[in-house]
């Protein structure tokens, strides 16, 4: 799905015109937000880009274009783990001007049956990358990207309140923790040997090229096999959400224009309870779309909401109107659509 943003004007007005070409290494390029990111940098920039991805089971070579993957000047891909040690072996990536870590293990059930690839991608894997760049010739910034997860349950005894940047890191599960301790090891990795990084925590993403697992795709696949879309709890779990390609252009702007370390929300206030989506799926088809509580998942958290002041400010994004979740469900889940394996 390809749309206009109104920011994006804004946003290369200040800070998408290039003379130079950089090289870019973005670890994770074959999931579902590295890839989009790979594509908006490849198609609005003059950029070099070096996708790094071990390729597992969330991994998908589709999701980058064919006019991507034949650019042999301007894209290269790298089948290596972020833990591998091999990272260094190559003089491109050592002398890459920066790095966007995108890398994670991301479903958190998947971490409640076995943290262990957690604790290895999401943690072991964003030291290597420090170990690897800290003292790199041309590294003008390290950026990671980390979740709004790591916050917590905000409806854990407080209120409606939202995380800003400086909000108490309370992560509920391996996936969020792994995430929280990453975050942590950038800074001090800045404060001992003055690494150059950008972290940022967005939001659940929507967008085309999901992982089958996640929320969204996972209904579509109920619908087309005629089966009803499992619950958790009580469907009252509330999520903030975000167009994918929204995010990865407000990343990269962040990226170019900061110039001290920081750390940055990346939200819309747009939220809703699982409940409310799948709402919104049957009226989008016209039809009652069949679903079924399950047992909870252990140590779900209810609420999740992010104060993006900051990001708004940095990035003058007053006049950013968002893609909805509800909007994009409206142009997106028809049953033709589904029925294609569009979503």
């Amino acid at each position: 799905m390809e749309r206009l943003i109104p920011s994006q004007k804004q946003l290369k007005n200040f800070i998408m015109t290039k003379i130079k070409p950089f090289t870019i290494v973005v670890t994770g390029g074959l999931g579902f937000i590295g890839s989009r990111f790979i594509k908006y940098v490849y198609d609005n920039t003059v950029h070099n880009i070096i996708n790094i991805d071990k390729h597992t089971y969330a991994a998908d070579p589709a999701r980058i274009p064919e006019h991507i993957t034949e650019d042999e000047e301007r894209y290269t891909f790298l089948k290596l783990d972020v833990c591998s040690n091999d990272l260094c072996k190559y003089p491109e990536v050592v002398g890459a001007d920066y790095v966007v870590n995108f890398a994670a293990e991301s479903h958190v059930d998947n971490s409640i049956e076995d943290g262990t690839p957690f604790m290895n991608t999401n943690f072991m894997g964003v030291y290597n990358l420090l170990e690897t760049f800290k003292n790199a010739p041309n590294l003008r910034r390290f950026v990671q990207i980390s979740t709004d997860e790591v916050y917590g349950d905000m409806a854990d005894l407080r209120g409606e309140q939202e995380a800003d940047e400086s909000y108490p890191l309370k992560p509920s599960s391996y996936y969020s923790a792994a995430k929280a301790s990453a975050d942590l090891l950038v800074q001090s990795c800045a404060r001992t040997f003055g690494i150059p990084y950008l972290i940022t925590r967005t939001c659940n993403n929507f967008g085309p090229g999901q992982d089958p697992e996640k929320f969204l795709p996972k209904i579509a696949k109920s619908i087309r096999e005629g089966e009803a879309v499992p619950v958790y709890g009580d469907g009252n779990q509330a999520r903030e959400w975000m167009f994918v390609d929204e995010n990865v252009e407000i990343i990269y702007g962040l990226m170019l224009i900061i110039e001290e370390n920081g750390i940055y929300n990346i939200g819309t206030g747009y939220r809703c309870t699982n409940n409310e989506v799948i709402g919104m799926i049957s009226k989008a088809m016209g039809q009652e779309v069949k679903y079924k509580y399950v047992k909870d998942r252990l140590g779900h958290d209810k609420r999740y909401a992010l104060n993006c002041d900051k990001v708004s400010k940095k990035l003058l994004l007053d006049t950013y109107y968002p893609l909805s979740l509800s909007q994009y469900i409206k142009d997106t889940y028809n049953p033709d659509i589904i029925e294609a394996h569009v979503i």
